[in-house]
C-alpha cells in the first residue's frame, strides 16, 4: 500500500489537522516509511512466540488509595469559556 497526496490530506481532514502544502511530501513520506514498516512487522513469523503481558514476570506492586486533595467543581469550570449546568461546553466534533 501506498500514501499518494490525496490519501495525505484525507487524513489531515480525519484528523482536523492543518497540513502547511510545503509539508505534505514530508509527510507522505513519513507516512509510507510507516507503512512499510508495518509490512515488514507482519511478516514476522511469530506462530511459536508465547504473548507477553510485561517485560517482567514480576507483578507491579499496588499501592494504597489515598486521598490527597478535592478541587471543588466550580473552581475547575472557573477557567472554561463556556459551561453549562455544572458541565464544560464544547463544540461537537462527530459527524
Amino acid at each position: 500500500m501506498s500514501i499518494d497526496n490525496s490519501t495525505v490530506k484525507k487524513v489531515a481532514k480525519l484528523a482536523r489537522i492543518k497540513i502547511d502544502p510545503k509539508e505534505e511530501h514530508n509527510l507522505k513520506c513519513e507516512l509510507n516509511n510507516i507503512l512499510e514498516w508495518v509490512d515488514k512487522l507482519q511478516k514476522v513469523d511469530t506462530k511459536n512466540t508465547e504473548p507477553m503481558l510485561s517485560v517482567s514476570n514480576e507483578p507491579m506492586p499496588l499501592r494504597e488509595d489515598n486521598v490527597t486533595s478535592k478541587i471543588e467543581n466550580d473552581q475547575i469550570l472557573s477557567n472554561a469559556p463556556e459551561k453549562k449546568a455544572g458541565f464544560f461546553v464544547v463544540p461537537k466534533v462527530v459527524e
